[in-house]
């Protein structure tokens, strides 16, 4: 072997750890690029490897009459949850914020930052999720970027996405549309994220078999919306949880939003949990869980198709919409009596996404 061969830098496959080279732009960084991102991410947008992703409006205007993009960053604690991890949670969540909209989500973009000393095989770990995330939810990584910091400067890894995807003409999605005599639904049990998270932080000792309800929520959206086009109102219920969402459409149509307690879908585990710990199922993150406000002529309709759906078997109609009072969110317990539910001042629990 010669001299020459022997001094050749070693691939990204070989290394064991990120080091700062890895975001240098040079060989090492195209070695990671492509062991990792590229084999885990394969298709002809991404392939070309330009500074961009050149998409065929053609193609955009084919799904839909109008563009949706958003986007998102990810700092959840630890990276690895029962249930899924740090990179299935960027790609659903960002699916699913496309989804709430009514769009049909198509492409994802994926930036990395990651700390130097990061295990490589965790890495590998968190892009393969990633990417059968992407082939789950029928979406595309087509463009991304990855940086490195010194050893610190960060906490292990952090992600941020983006994500494009069309608006079927006809589609009218928004807070504000929310009116008196409409109800309200949920697709399932609320609390499972906040819960696993807090059990997988390990601080207080809970043996909590929860698992986070990651999960892309596009394929119900479209149920959803073939049983009712007239859904008035969409969001998942993310950072917040149930309480912050309804908190968020009472404000922006000006209504009431009003439920029962004992109509919503909270497992016995979460409950348990969050009477120990002195916090509200109604504010913790939700990963897999949507709200929607639909018209009472088809709200029935509306739960059906979401019942029938891997997605929303568990759901539910929860209350309704009412006139008064404006821009607030009441729960009535069993007992009749009824009390308002604000917005949390702060957050229940940090990087919980």
């Amino acid at each position: 072997m010669s001299d020459t061969t022997a001094e050749r830098p070693r691939s990204a496959a070989q290394e064991a750890r990120i080091d700062l080279s890895h975001g240098s732009g040079g060989r090492a960084m195209r070695d990671l690029v492509n062991d990792v991102f590229l084999s885990a991410f394969a298709n002809p947008a991404l392939a070309a490897l330009e500074d961009q992703a050149r998409i065929p409006l053609a193609d955009l205007c084919v799904a839909g009459d109008r563009l949706a993009f958003t986007t998102d960053s990810y700092v959840v604690d630890p990276l690895f949850f029962p249930g899924g991890d740090i990179g299935e949670l960027a790609v659903n969540g960002t699916v699913n914020d496309l989804a709430v909209s009514g769009a049909v989500p198509l492409y994802l973009s994926c930036g990395v930052i990651l700390e130097e000393g990061f295990a490589l095989a965790d890495l590998r770990r968190i892009v393969e999720s990633m990417a059968r995330a992407a082939e789950a939810a029928g979406v595309q990584i087509v463009t991304g970027d990855t940086k490195v910091v010194p050893k610190g400067a960060a906490d292990k890894l952090f992600i941020h996405t983006s994500g494009v995807g069309a608006i079927p003409a006809g589609v009218e999605i928004a807070a504000g549309r929310a009116r008196p005599g409409d109800r309200i639904l949920v697709n399932g049990f609320i609390g499972d994220h906040g819960v696993a998270i807090l059990a997988a932080r390990g601080d207080l000792a809970l043996q909590v078999p929860i698992e986070s309800d990651t999960r892309p929520l596009n394929g119900l959206v479209r149920a959803l919306l073939d049983a009712c086009p007239q859904v008035h109102c969409l969001r998942d219920a993310t950072r917040g949880g149930l309480a912050t969402v309804l908190n968020e459409f009472a404000e922006s149509a000006g209504v009431c939003m009003e439920f029962e307690e004992a109509a919503i879908p909270v497992r016995d585990e979460v409950r348990g949990v969050s009477e120990i710990l002195g916090l509200d199922p109604l504010y913790y993150a939700n990963e897999g869980v949507l709200v929607a406000i639909v018209p009472e002529s088809c709200a029935d309709r509306a739960l059906a198709a979401m019942r029938a759906h891997p997605a929303g078997a568990q759901a539910a109609s929860i209350g309704e919409v009412t006139a008064e009072p404006a821009g607030r969110v009441v729960m009535r317990s069993g007992f009749g009596g009824g009390r308002i539910v604000d917005m949390l001042i702060g957050e229940q629990l940090p990087r919980i996404c």
